[in-house]
């Protein structure tokens, strides 16, 4: 085990040698860089926080279980990342949580939820904006919630996205295409029951 001063100086590449050798204190350092957006990954798809936490716990042990297989040229971060939202996706699949609803949708309504929720002078309505948002998130299919996530909140690319799940870009493209449409109709039609 290596000293607390050498652990605050450690990088990911040395916490991911250390893993290879066996040396749990590598995954310590791996939990206190990615924990917190692992969880907020999950939670965005499972809109769960236990759950959410126990998925992030397992693909930790997951990863330590797997490091020796583990390409240590490559960021540990996305393929981390891509684990947390495959097994988010199962776990609500699993759950049968889903609500299938329509596709017709209008672009512009998505951008003004969003700019209504970034303006610092309507922090109330940002508030009913976000649950809105989290309302029409939960009624997405698991994978197009997983998408919406990757692509907004982790900020992946739709290649990252394609490499990660094994499918081609065209299909990522398609499939994140199809979860904004649903998306727009769900918060449009949310609008449109407050007027």
């Amino acid at each position: 085990m290596i000293g607390y001063i050498q652990w605050r100086k450690m990088d990911e590449k040395q916490a991911i040698r250390l893993l290879k050798q066996g040396d749990i204190s590598g995954l310590e350092f791996l939990v206190s860089c990615y924990q917190l957006k692992a969880v907020r990954t999950a939670y965005l798809i499972t809109r769960d926080c236990g759950l959410a936490e126990d998925i992030v716990q397992d693909a930790f042990i997951r990863a330590f279980h797997s490091m020796r297989g583990f390409d240590a040229i490559r960021p540990f971060e996305p393929w981390f990342m891509r684990s947390v939202v495959n097994a988010a996706v199962k776990m609500v699949q699993r759950s049968a949580r889903q609500i299938e609803v329509g596709d017709d949708a209008d672009e512009s309504v998505l951008a003004e939820f969003a700019a209504r929720a970034e303006s610092v002078e309507s922090q109330v309505e940002s508030i009913e904006v976000q649950n809105q948002i989290w309302d029409a998130m939960q009624k997405l299919s698991p994978r197009q919630r997983a998408v919406i996530v990757q692509r907004y909140f982790l900020e992946m690319s739709e290649k990252e996205m394609a490499e990660g799940s094994g499918a081609a870009t065209g299909t990522i493209k398609w499939l994140l295409n199809a979860a904004r449409g649903r998306l727009r109709g769900l918060l449009e039609r949310s609008d449109e029951d407050e007027r």
